[in-house]
């Protein structure tokens, strides 16, 4: 009988996807396909990417106050294609399929809707394509002004009865208050009490993200009701899930 693969939902954010430039870098969606490539005996992957207005930064001026959240909608809107090209090509090289899924916060309300999502990605990821889901920010503002995909992907994790939540970021995973203060950032690389880690969050904002550490605190909570494990991994770095996976890095799990 075939051993069944462990599900894992990794969330992606823009900073990560950028390495905290002002352009998407190929070469950590390359890194993320080899990992992928690698692990795919083992596990089954579900991608929740942000990284739309960063693509279509690269290359529009749109006319317009660049702040206003409709800017960012019609930026999603051209960078969206894009992104999801790249992710194709870079992929296809790895041997990896793929394929689009975006999402709006009022799908998971609706009991059909939910139906309809877990069905579909079921079906991709029986045939062995790696579903690629977004909010779709042409119609919902939601991640654009709340948390850089993380809710969504808590939301997605959980819908999904996921094995495992990653959420790539900038950092070593959370890090606690008092050194922060002191800068020697210092990783809580264990977390089984959540009231105590909101103690510890200070919140500081991503420089192409909507979110910081309170929203990827607020995604574990989430993916804590349905009994899903999340960690907060450095994605900047090279290798970063089998890393983690082989506890070579310092990050946080949330059990």
């Amino acid at each position: 009988m075939l051993k069944e693969k462990k599900r894992i939902l990794l969330k992606v954010g823009s900073n990560t996807l950028t390495k905290e430039t002002d352009n998407i870098s190929r070469g950590k969606i390359e890194d993320i396909a080899c990992q992928i490539a690698k692990l795919q005996d083992t596990f089954e992957f579900i991608i929740v990417s942000s990284g739309a207005i960063a693509v279509a930064k690269q290359f529009v001026k749109l006319e317009s106050k660049q702040e206003d959240v409709f800017v960012k909608q019609a930026l999603a809107s051209i960078g969206q294609p894009h992104l999801i090209r790249i992710y194709q090509e870079i992929f296809r090289e790895y041997g990896l399929l793929s394929s689009q899924c975006l999402l709006s916060y009022s799908d998971f309300e609706k009991e059909e809707s939910r139906t309809n999502i877990t069905n579909t990605i079921n079906v991709l990821v029986n045939n062995n394509y790696i579903p690629i889901i977004n909010e779709n920010d042409t119609v919902a503002t939601d991640e654009i002004k709340f948390g850089d995909n993380d809710k969504l992907g808590a939301l997605t994790a959980s819908l999904l009865d996921v094995d495992l939540f990653i959420i790539a970021t900038n950092t070593n995973g959370i890090y606690t208050k008092s050194s922060m203060e002191k800068g020697t950032p210092k990783t809580i690389e264990n977390v089984t009490d959540f009231k105590e880690l909101n103690t510890e969050v200070t919140n500081s904002k991503s420089s192409h993200g909507s979110g910081g550490m309170q929203s990827k605190i607020e995604a574990a909570a989430v993916a804590k009701k349905s009994n899903i494990e999340t960690w907060i991994v450095n994605g900047l770095q090279d290798n970063f899930i089998e890393n983690a996976m082989g506890n070579k890095v310092p990050f946080t799990k949330i059990k």
